[in-house]
């Protein structure tokens, strides 16, 4: 079976019974929901802007990190903090079934704030926890959201957090760059971020900034975990999402974020998020729109009272 998006473009194909689908709720703000089966499927190295938690409801879900690959399995909760590098495959031959939730980084913080101690910056000190209870509040809050019940959705999602916190929250380090290497990594991102569709090599990039491109190429993997080509290739899907989200068609989107042409955009963008952009982009449109034609059922109905 062969993947084909709207523009005709191959992509890679699904195994028998994988399935995924992305989405968000309009009425739950700062939060992204993934429900998949994955067999075949495997998530290069990348990472969030916000927290990733996910409940493992069959199989194994492999995750490498920088320290090594921790295993998830039926009633595990994986738990990601914002900007840490990982990738994920499956850690068992019939592959893994899990419901996600992608936090914002400010919903986190809030619900610390009112529910815990933790001062600063707050985040997940385990990255894999047996917890069959909060499992089951994860599915809960993926059924109540496609109910269309937000109410419940966000109640659900704030204890679910919030016992997450309680049992393996803890203040995350500082980030702050003193060294020269972590300065000058710092450099070359923000000028791969701001050159993004015509990046420079990565010779031309260490003569800007006056070190040879193994220096560089070591100083940047140290900071961010991944090496500087890699990491553009995550920002450049999470670029293509806001894009998408914003109603641009995928193919205009590819040339945008500096993809070589929709193809390109469909394969790293599926390797990365879960689902092709084509998805992702009708998702972010149907709720959306059902949200809007809600909101004016409910302004209707209360001109008529």
């Amino acid at each position: 079976m062969v993947m084909i998006s709207e523009g005709g473009a191959q992509t890679a194909p699904r195994a028998r019974g994988e399935w995924a689908r992305h989405w968000h709720c309009p009425d739950l703000p700062g939060l992204d929901l993934l429900r998949a089966r994955y067999v075949r499927h495997a998530f290069p190295r990348h990472a969030h802007d916000g927290y990733v938690l996910c409940a493992v409801t069959s199989g194994i879900e492999a995750v490498g990190l920088r320290n090594g690959v921790v295993r998830a399995g039926r009633g595990g909760i994986v738990m990601i903090n914002p900007e840490v590098p990982h990738s994920a495959r499956a850690g068992a031959p019939e592959g893994w079934t899990y419901a996600t939730l992608y936090p914002s980084a400010e919903l986190v913080a809030g619900i610390a704030r009112e529910t815990t101690g933790l001062r600063g910056t707050v985040g997940f000190v385990r990255t894999v926890a047996e917890e069959p209870a909060v499992g089951r509040l994860i599915a809960g809050i993926h059924r109540a959201a496609e109910a269309g019940n937000a109410l419940a959705a966000d109640s659900l999602l704030r204890v679910a957090v919030a016992r997450l916190l309680r049992s393996h929250g803890g203040p995350l380090p500082s980030r702050a760059a003193h060294t020269a290497g972590a300065r000058t990594a710092a450099l070359a991102r923000a000028a791969l971020e701001e050159r993004m569709a015509a990046p420079p090599t990565l010779e031309e990039l260490a003569g800007e900034l006056g070190t040879s491109p193994f220096a560089l190429l070591r100083a940047f993997r140290a900071a961010y975990g991944m090496p500087p080509h890699t990491w553009l290739t995550d920002a450049r899907v999470r670029r293509a999402r806001r894009l998408l989200e914003a109603g641009t068609p995928p193919a205009e989107t590819a040339l945008a974020v500096g993809f070589t042409d929709q193809p390109h955009l469909n394969r790293h963008f599926t390797r990365i998020v879960g689902v092709p952009p084509g998805a992702y982009r009708r998702e972010r449109a149907a709720t959306d729109g059902a949200s809007r034609r809600t909101a004016g059922d409910r302004a209707r109905g209360g001109g008529e009272r």
